[in-house]
């Protein structure tokens, strides 16, 4: 693209107005993953329209994933990473992994990255206050009563939104990763887009956005589904258009439709700046997805 003159710079910001206006004080959750969180530019990026988002009165929740620094931090230590249904199954080693690299180095590295850009990130994982409750996972097997464990992988038993709440009315930034703990304080490695889900529900988010390394859901000839209702989901689920690791993010982002979010968008972040074109523009860019 050609440099755009002041004027022309005038009219961009100018149209984001009723967009400002409409989610001014409202909830956005984000599941910040993919090539966004592995491309410089695009890591920048993604920092700086978090701060931008925030200083015009929204309320950013960041949810991270960290799949391929896990696998980096399993291969180096001559581990191979095992998926069943887009699970990962995580053995005790592997939850030592998913904890050093979740919860501290790409934490960090979230939190680092938006303050620099001049916001105020806290980062936080479910183990505290233990706000995310969790218990064990089993994924349904071939026959009916067939179920697979697959180790410390866990499902949402509770989310307790205070400490989001509390950061949010105070100007902070929430970033977390997606660890849980049971009852019994036994940690638990859970799918960032099934957190996200979830928050979005219990924070009631005007927006729940995942960012994805695709321009959204694809149909077999390889066109975007720019728009998905509950009823068209479960077609492409019985037809395996939907399938491997997009199962639990088109779930989570269905549930999230019919129990609280407004709106959910699964967006290209392989696009420079995806996220303000989904929240400050009408282009949009990926799959939105409704209830109904």
């Amino acid at each position: 693209m050609t440099e755009i003159s002041a004027q022309q710079k005038a009219e961009v910001l100018s149209e984001a107005l009723p967009y400002i206006q409409r989610f001014f004080d409202k909830t956005i959750v984000i599941k910040y993953g993919g090539n966004a969180m592995i491309d410089e530019e695009l890591k920048e990026g993604f920092a700086s329209d978090v701060v931008l988002l925030k200083l015009v009165g929204m309320n950013p929740v960041i949810v991270h994933g960290g799949g391929p620094q896990i696998n980096e931090l399993l291969d180096r230590i001559g581990k191979k990473g095992e998926f069943i249904q887009g699970m990962r199954v995580t053995d005790a080693e592997t939850m030592d992994v998913v904890e050093m690299v979740l919860g501290g180095h790409v934490n960090k590295e979230i939190v680092s990255l938006i303050n620099k850009h001049g916001g105020k990130a806290v980062g936080l994982t479910g183990q505290d206050g233990h706000f995310i409750r969790a218990r064990k996972m089993y994924l349904k097997g071939a026959n009916e009563d067939e179920m697979i464990d697959i180790g410390q992988v866990g499902e949402i038993e509770s989310i307790d939104p205070s400490i989001v709440a509390h950061l949010d009315a105070h100007d902070f930034i929430p970033v977390i990763a997606p660890i849980g703990v049971d009852r019994e304080g036994e940690s638990y490695n859970i799918n960032a887009d099934l957190v996200a889900g979830k928050l979005a529900e219990v924070l009631h988010a005007e927006k729940l956005i995942l960012m994805t390394n695709t321009p959204g859901v694809l149909d077999k000839e390889g066109n975007l589904l720019t728009g998905l209702t509950a009823a068209r989901i479960d077609e492409l689920f019985a037809d395996g258009t939907i399938s491997g690791g997009m199962l639990p993010k088109i779930s989570s982002a269905l549930d999230a439709a019919k129990n609280g979010a407004k709106t959910v968008h699964i967006i290209d972040g392989r696009v420079k700046h995806a996220l303000l074109l989904e929240v400050l523009t009408s282009q949009g860019v990926g799959t939105m997805i409704r209830a109904s």
